[in-house]
This record gives structure tokens, sequence and C-alpha cells, in this order.
């Protein structure tokens, strides 16, 4: 048996839309870079309604270990493509120590 262990970093990007084509895009990311993620279903209750999405998961995997710089860079890199492939709006990517909000809306006055 052979056992890994890196330093504990996670990011989560959280976004509205299909499941399905996320996970296909995830599977084109990760094939192409060499990188390991989870994706799970969530839904999305707020004020005047709710929407189905997902999740989807970083952490610093021994197999592909990385530093917490470079697995955001990784996580913000697919959460654009995301955006772009679901149709979306917006996504947050929740880290260690903060929340950022990704939005290609027009600003609000």
């Amino acid at each position: 048996m052979t056992i890994a262990a890196e330093s504990t970093i996670r990011f989560d990007i959280y976004m509205g839309g299909d499941i399905s084509i996320a996970k296909q895009v995830c599977r084109e990311y990760c094939f192409s870079i060499g990188l390991c993620i989870h994706i799970e279903a969530v839904d999305f209750i707020y004020t005047g309604g709710e929407e189905s999405g997902f999740k989807v998961g970083f952490i610093n995997y021994p197999r592909f270990p990385s530093d917490q710089s470079a697995l955001h860079d990784k996580a913000l890199s697919l959460g654009a493509i995301l955006m772009e492939k679901c149709c979306q709006h917006s996504f947050c990517l929740v880290g260690p120590s903060e929340t950022e909000w990704f939005s290609r809306r027009p600003k609000l006055s």
C-alpha cells in the first residue's frame, strides 16, 4: 500500500445550472491538466424562489499536489469555463479564508 499526504486546502465552486453539462465540462478540464475534483447537486433556496445547480469541490489531492495559489487559480479557471458553458451569469468560489463572487452581469448602480 502506498500512502501520500499533503496539507489540506479546499476550494468549492457554487453555481446554478445543468449538472450534466457541468460534469462533462469538468471531465474535459480534469483530463486536460491532471486534476481530481468532486461534483454534487445543490438546490439553492433564496427569497422568492429556488434553483437547481451544483457544487464543484477541489482538495489538495496527494496524487496531484498543489499549493493554495495554484489550486485557487485552477478553481477560478474552471469556474469561468463552467459559467460560460452552463450559460450562467455568476458563481461563487469559496476558499479557506474568503468567498468570492464572480459575475458577468452589468454593475448595479
